[in-house]
């Protein structure tokens, strides 16, 4: 019962932060782009909603913009805007005076962490759904797609991409949590993506923690890598989760000044 209270109160912190509208718009931004784009070149749509896989390439398409960048720079912003509401508002001292253990404190904050994360991918699964069937609906002279939704396949493409921004969240809560200055994690976040970047050709690549969502995404276009052959990304994925959730849990508990 104390940890519904406290992510309660947690969720209610973010309803004022950036990050809480870091999610919401940058959820619905692709599609947005996608339907725009749609409009304007209506001829292009009028040969695609006839084709059997219209869904698919949809998929393809938008998450070709959203892996490569924006999800993992989104990612790094929302979790260290998120963890560093308190050094921001100097209330870390207020929020420990208060009847709840430190361990109650930070995994409350996690998973509201994950869940705006997990209520971003709903948000965007939403938003490629209506920029498939919003253009052809504008259009008189476009139908609508004659192929039927693939909600599985949308829903199964999400939760991977969810499993491998998961060790993205855990360093970035963890460095949030150590640092004051938001500059910090901040920072660490696009150096170790940009590194991730340059590394994904690499045969060892899948050994930096920031590379997942970029390996995912050649996955979903049929690109074989040479650090995936034999590798289950999704699995090193959650094991780097684990063991920096761990250590972040470890080294907050044991933090001087809190």
């Amino acid at each position: 019962m104390q940890f519904i209270h406290s992510f309660q109160s947690e969720w209610l912190k973010t309803k004022r932060s950036l990050a809480f509208w870091l999610v919401v718009v940058g959820s619905f931004f692709i599609p947005l782009l996608m339907t725009v784009g749609r409009v304007i070149y209506a001829d292009n749509l009028a040969k695609l909603v006839p084709l059997p896989n219209f869904w698919e390439q949809l998929l393809s398409q938008s998450w070709q913009f959203m892996a490569i960048l924006l999800l993992p720079m989104g990612v790094i912003l929302a979790t260290s805007l998120i963890t560093q509401l308190e050094f921001r508002n100097n209330t870390w001292k207020q929020l420990h005076a208060t009847p709840q253990t430190f361990s109650t404190i930070f995994w409350a904050k996690l998973a509201v962490i994950l869940s705006m994360m997990l209520g971003f991918f709903v948000l965007f699964n939403v938003g490629m759904y209506f920029s498939g069937i919003v253009p052809s609906a504008l259009l008189p002279t476009v139908n609508l797609p004659a192929a039927a939704f693939p909600l599985r396949l949308y829903a199964e493409t999400s939760g991977f991409f969810f499993v491998d921004c998961l060790p993205i969240v855990a360093l970035q809560y963890l460095v949030s949590l150590q640092f004051r200055n938001f500059l910090m994690p901040l920072s660490v976040g696009i150096g170790v993506l940009l590194a991730s970047m340059i590394a994904v050709e690499w045969k060892y690549g899948y050994t930096l923690p920031y590379t997942y969502c970029l390996y995912n995404f050649f996955k979903l276009r049929g690109a074989t890598m040479p650090a995936t052959g034999h590798t289950n990304i999704h699995l090193w994925a959650l094991g780097y989760f684990a063991l920096v959730t761990l250590a972040s849990y470890v080294l907050y508990l044991l933090k001087s000044e809190k």
